[in-house]
């Protein structure tokens, strides 16, 4: 009897790890089906780069993100995997402006080669660009205009590679800029709920420079544009203090960084006698998920300017 329930306990292991072996390979030539398949394939560094590149490709192509929602692109090394994907890839698409600034020598690589790269930034003027201490702000998605001018740059990559379905892209880049007019109105449209003394956005790290410009805020960061440099003690208590004089109502974290450094922000400020509340999470560096319905540039934009009229108005 033992004997023959070691037999049958060998033969449902062997079974359960043959239904995994197949389930695991089915999944693999699946994922290779879609990266061999006969559309192009692109690649895009950040979720509002993967996001653009499927709005404006829409079924003609197959799009690969390598960083996901809430991943730091200030940060983010690429793996081998990552490399081998832009390597396979038809075209690659990144922000550029240092905001990858750990994979500048993978786009240096890549750039020298025959593969189509797209630096999604390259063709902004220079003279819209905001240089801090000669350092290009990179966070450009935050002007509705500017990431018109990223659209363009994505779709003319994609005549590039697919010149058959040219006129498919030219269709869908005109409906896209109107999706983005609309948006713009919106933003505006809801800046005017608060009054102008009181449009003033405090953030985790300086993310928020063109949204400033663009729709009339004065932005304040704890950290620098780019979040490889560690907020000090000094920072704290200089931003608490223009809190605290200011009397501002609330302060505001990123999804894609720690909530720590914004909550001994506000600790900071209640030992100055104010107290300011934090006003919610904002999308800086990174779109949200689908969960959240926020996976796409554009609901990831209204959510923020709904967040942050919410938090600062009367």
């Amino acid at each position: 009897m033992k004997l023959l329930k070691k037999r049958l306990f060998c033969l449902f292991a062997a079974l359960v790890t043959l239904t995994a072996f197949i389930l695991i390979s089915g999944c693999e030539r699946e994922e290779d089906k879609n990266i061999t398949d006969d559309k192009p394939v692109i690649v895009a560094t950040t979720t509002m780069l993967r996001d653009l590149a499927e709005q404006l490709g829409g079924d003609r192509v197959t799009v690969f993100g390598l960083m996901g929602s809430g991943v730091d692109p200030h940060q983010y090394r690429a793996s081998a995997g990552d490399i081998t994907k832009m390597q396979s890839a038809d075209m690659v698409v990144y922000n550029g402006l240092h905001l990858e600034g750990k994979m500048g020598d993978v786009f240096a690589s890549l750039e020298g080669s025959e593969k189509k790269v797209v630096c999604a930034s390259e063709e902004i003027a220079q003279e819209l660009l905001i240089i801090n201490d000669s350092i290009p702000d990179p966070h450009i998605w935050f002007d509705v205009s500017l990431w018109k001018e990223a659209a363009k740059a994505v779709k003319k990559g994609l005549c590039d590679i697919d010149p058959e379905n040219g006129e498919y892209y030219e269709k869908r880049l005109e409906a896209y800029l109107t999706e983005l007019d609309e948006l713009d109105l919106y933003v505006k449209e809801k800046t005017n709920e608060i009054q102008e003394e009181k449009r003033v956005l405090i953030t985790a790290h300086d993310a928020f420079g063109y949204f400033g410009k663009a729709y009339g805020f004065e932005v304040k960061g704890l950290q620098g544009i780019s979040t490889v440099s560690e907020a000090g003690a000094a920072d704290v208590s200089r931003l608490a203090d223009f809190i605290a004089d200011n009397r501002i109502k609330s302060v505001f974290v990123e999804s894609s960084l720690p909530v720590k450094n914004i909550e001994a922000l506000i600790e900071a400020v209640r030992a100055r006698k104010f107290e300011t509340t934090l006003g919610g999470s904002l999308y800086s560096d990174s779109i949200g998920d689908a969960q959240s319905g926020t996976d796409t540039y554009i609901t990831a934009f209204r959510y923020n300017i709904d967040t942050i009229v919410d938090g600062l108005r009367d």
